[in-house]
């Protein structure tokens, strides 16, 4: 059965080139040798501003180049967010697109009492790949993965996304071709399952 994927480049540098270019792009060939149907958002090819107030951002309309993006999300039964950690955290030009797509309406909207909202995005899973220069282990265990624990619960959990699975690599700097054709080989099997 066909599985409907949208996978969001989350590294900001236009030029492309980076290990999470090739990592996507390996999940990407999974899913075509598997014949699922695919969508693609480049974040660092979209221009649109940064929200600035929360009057722009409840009263401004969705800047019209992410119109595909939200689109391509809510088409999807599964989405994949790659992104190197930066600071800690996501880059701020991924967190800025997130900030422009989740909006009430589309990812959520008010229920009543209810200070939670209703979930608009259920029915849908996520995978986020994230690169980073420390070991994962140290991310995950001493620093808790305090950053991707936000996204998952208070961006992705929040409007409904679940479950959201895990792919951490470390060390990236140090990553000879061996070890890089061991997580493209992952990438790719992950892509062929729409996992």
């Amino acid at each position: 059965m066909s599985t409907q994927i949208t996978i969001v480049q989350g590294h900001p540098d236009p030029q492309g080139g980076h290990l999470c270019h090739a990592l996507a792009q390996a999940y990407v060939d999974g899913v075509r040798e598997a014949g699922h149907e695919l969508r693609t958002v480049d974040v660092a090819q979209l221009d649109f501003p940064l929200l600035r107030s929360q009057h722009a951002w409840i009263s401004e309309p969705l800047p019209p180049s992410l119109v595909p993006a939200q689109e391509a999300i809510h088409w999807a039964d599964h989405l994949v967010f790659v992104f190197p950690l930066w600071l800690g955290g996501m880059p701020a030009l991924l967190k800025g697109f997130l900030e422009q797509i989740a909006r009430e309406g589309f990812a959520f909207a008010k229920d009543g009492s209810n200070p939670m909202g209703r979930k608009l995005l259920k029915g849908r899973s996520a995978r986020v790949v994230v690169t980073m220069g420390m070991p994962a282990a140290v991310y995950r265990y001493y620093f808790r993965a305090h950053s991707l624990k936000a996204l998952e619960r208070n961006i992705l959990g929040f409007v409904g996304i679940a479950p959201i699975h895990e792919t951490l690599i470390g060390l990236v700097e140090n990553l000879d071709e061996r070890a890089k054709t061991k997580w493209f080989a992952r990438l790719h099997e992950l892509g062929l399952q729409a996992a």
